[in-house]
């Protein structure tokens, strides 16, 4: 079992940055990818980025060059980040992390909301 806690999410003015977090514990020597995905309301959920285990990452097209993602490693778990620059109003939406290991697993959401 993979146990995942989000956090990061919030009220961001245009323009403005937010980094989201997503720490996995229990069996994460079997995860081998992690990443981020957006559901706006009305609208179905989307990739946002993602990264393998070897770092290997990909990007949403609407992302490309304002999100990164990133992991960092201990022992007993994996944490992925999503760090968000030059947020648009279009960016808001409720976030979700997943982790892909031997079958997949979703965190709680966290809401990203931009807005002046």
């Amino acid at each position: 079992q993979v146990q995942l806690v989000e956090s990061g999410g919030g009220l961001v003015q245009p323009g403005g940055s937010l980094r989201l977090s997503c720490t996995a514990s229990g069996r994460v020597f079997t995860i081998y990818a992690m990443g981020w995905y957006r559901q706006a309301p009305g609208e179905q959920r989307e990739m946002v980025a993602q990264i393998t285990t070897g770092g290997s990452a990909n990007y949403a097209d609407s992302v490309k060059g304002r999100f990164t993602i990133s992991r960092d490693n201990t022992e007993n778990t994996k944490t992925v980040y999503l760090q968000m620059n030059s947020l648009k109003p279009e960016d808001t939406a409720v976030y979700y992390c997943k982790v892909n290991h031997l079958g997949a697993t979703w965190g709680q959401g966290t809401q990203v909301t931009v807005s002046s």
